[in-house]
């Protein structure tokens, strides 16, 4: 820019672009009043229908709390029920399975005589861990598959395979044989008659003669 130009004429293209927009028609440089668009009467309708219900919702705001704590009531108490039914119907099928566990009398005894024929002979070990292997082979005949090689006669004793009812015999008769077999302890006739004893009370519970 000169010196001395006249400032005027700095503004002279913005003026002359300012009054091309103006001349423009497409451009609408003027506020137009906004009419708002008419309520339909059936949305009238629904908001009177509203308001006339309006003192009722609270009973139906409660009502539906209530319904919503009965159900959720209804469920804790079905729940709480299932929960206790298998209880109850395990320790029946339990008690309906150890008649089935006990050996069959003919061969309980067939045992006892090989045993006490060992026993006679001053064998006490062997009779019983002649027990003992009877007692598995019995085990693996009923639950197959539930007895591993690698396991010690403690450990089968806690096997859920075997019922309540003959794990204390197992265990006493596997005690004896393990310390004998693995601790190197004699077996004395007291011993076998022991485990001879514990076996006859599962396997014969009216006793052997």
């Amino acid at each position: 820019m000169e010196a001395g130009a006249p400032v005027g004429k700095a503004g002279d293209p913005l003026a002359a672009a300012h009054a091309e927009l103006l001349r423009d028609r497409g451009f609408q440089f003027d506020r137009t009043e906004f009419k708002p668009p008419e309520i339909p009467e059936w949305l009238k309708w629904i908001a009177e229908a509203f308001e006339a219900i309006a003192p009722l919702l609270k009973y139906v705001f409660w009502i539906g709390v209530a319904l919503i704590a009965a159900l959720v009531l209804y469920a804790l108490v079905r729940e709480v029920l299932r929960l206790r039914m298998p209880a109850a119907r395990a320790k029946t099928a339990l008690a309906e399975a150890v008649p089935e566990w006990r050996p069959d009398a003919a061969a309980a005894r067939d045992l006892l005589t090989a045993a006490d024929a060992l026993a006679a002979e001053g064998r006490y070990a062997e009779a019983a861990h002649l027990i003992l292997l009877r007692s598995v082979e019995d085990i693996e005949r009923r639950r197959p598959r539930s007895v591993r090689p690698a396991l010690t006669t403690r450990e089968i004793a806690g096997l859920t395979a075997l019922p309540p009812v003959a794990r204390p015999a197992f265990a006493k008769i596997g005690s004896v044989v393990e310390a004998s077999l693995f601790g190197g302890a004699p077996v004395v006739a007291a011993d076998y008659a022991e485990c001879r004893r514990d076996y006859e009370a599962f396997a014969l519970p009216a006793g052997w003669s």
